[in-house]
């Protein structure tokens, strides 16, 4: 079973595609490059998707306080593949295509994130229970999906009917970057609270403090996208002011997000030195600096500065690299997982056939892990075994330790 989380690895995917395009400094080959990713990008997230619908664990990632975090990761995998079928879709599948490509995927991510923005702090102040230092970065996942919405949402206002319906649109982003940006300003100073007050979080846990970034760089790029969106909906006073705000209030957040790029960095270097073994929480180095990027080149655009201009180049090499060194462990990751299983597996069939032979009833025994929480045990989880012609042999509820045992089984 995987969990939401690795929808994280379209996100960051996504983002590398299509902040290349952003860059206020064009490169040799470097279009071509964010194409193949991004393709790479919609793939995995058709088999994810799949994947993920098929396992039929949509309630026992909410029952997890977890996982049900990362519910954030699957609607802004949609908005990112789809912002790049715009961006670098084109070329390939034509304007009208790309056009009807994004506006699908844009509705459904954009629905899908405001469900999870209220859905999951109901289920937190509700269902949860957490501990004084349970506060993570993973709390902002569910409210970045709106900015991200707000953000994307801006490329297509330019495109929606003139009159009330593209007005609609580009107040309804403003609106979505509202929800988003001050629902994650008080997350972060949750999560603040929990550093400053508490011990450093597991080494599995680190990289989940780089998504402060992501929600902070995401906010100052939905602000350049909409003032740039703005004069088509707006009247000149209020577009003038849009830009004013996007300039300002851009700059403003982004000397913030420095700041808290900086304590992430030193955490994390912290941590390397101690030992960071690979989770899917690595995915959560990736989109919040490549947001990072888009912000640093909105407004390397917006006041031609030289020093936003190269900051977002170099900012962009830094996500390449840390892209590529994340895939390559995660391909590793997902292959050894593959090994562990099938092992188990064999491992599980073999007592039973001994077992059989010896006329006694098999016991099946085992423990259900969640991958995003990096093994942790999930309790309550549903399992269902099969026999070979694929119908139901039984049904149980896992207990508190994540484990659970099928007794009375055919010895056939």
């Amino acid at each position: 079973m995987f969990g939401p989380s690795w929808f994280a690895a379209v996100m960051g995917t996504g983002i590398v595609a299509n902040a290349a395009v952003t860059l206020p400094r064009s490169f040799p080959g470097l279009r071509t490059f964010a194409t193949v990713v991004w393709l790479g990008a919609a793939l995995l997230l058709i088999l994810l998707a799949v994947g993920y619908l098929r396992q039929r664990a949509l309630r026992v990632h909410a029952a997890d306080p977890v996982a049900a975090q990362f519910f954030g990761a699957p609607p802004v995998a949609l908005l990112t593949v789809g912002a790049g079928a715009l961006v670098l879709g084109r070329p390939l599948i034509g304007l009208e295509a790309a056009l009807r490509l994004d506006w699908v995927l844009w509705s459904l991510g954009t629905v899908l994130g405001l469900v999870t923005a209220c859905t999951v702090p109901y289920l937190m102040v509700t269902r949860h229970r957490f501990a004084p230092d349970a506060a993570f970065g993973g709390w902002l996942m569910p409210v970045v999906p709106p900015m991200v919405s707000a953000a994307t949402g801006a490329l297509l206002v330019p495109h929606a009917p003139a009159g009330q319906l593209r007005l609609a649109l580009l107040l309804g982003c403003y609106a979505m970057l509202g929800l988003g940006f001050v629902a994650a300003l008080l997350v972060l100073a949750m999560i603040y609270g929990r550093l400053v007050h508490h011990d450093v979080p597991a080494a599995a846990g680190v990289p989940t403090v780089w998504i402060g970034l992501g929600a902070l760089g995401q906010s100052v790029t939905a602000l350049g996208a909409l003032a740039a969106a703005a004069p088509s909906a707006l009247p000149a006073p209020y577009a003038r002011g849009a830009a004013v705000a996007a300039l300002l209030g851009g700059v403003s957040v982004w000397g913030f997000a420095m700041l808290w790029l900086t304590l992430a960095a030193g955490l994390t270097a912290r941590t390397v030195r101690g030992g960071l073994p690979f989770a899917p929480t690595w995915w959560s180095f990736i989109f919040p600096v490549g947001a990072c990027v888009t912000a640093t080149s909105a407004l390397a655009a917006r006041t031609g500065s030289e020093l936003f201009t190269w900051a977002a180049v170099v900012l962009y090499v830094l996500v390449v690299v840390a892209w590529m060194v994340v895939v390559s462990r995660s391909l590793r990751y997902a292959a050894g997982h593959m090994r562990r299983r099938s092992v188990i597996e064999h491992a599980c069939r073999r007592p039973a056939e001994s077992d059989a032979r010896r006329g006694v009833a098999p016991v099946l025994r085992g423990t259900v892990r969640s991958s995003a929480t990096d093994g942790r045990p999930v309790s309550e989880a549903r399992v269902t075994l099969l026999d070979p012609a694929g119908d139901v042999v039984g049904v149980v509820l896992t207990a508190e330790d994540g484990s659970y045992t099928f007794t009375g089984l055919e010895a056939d």
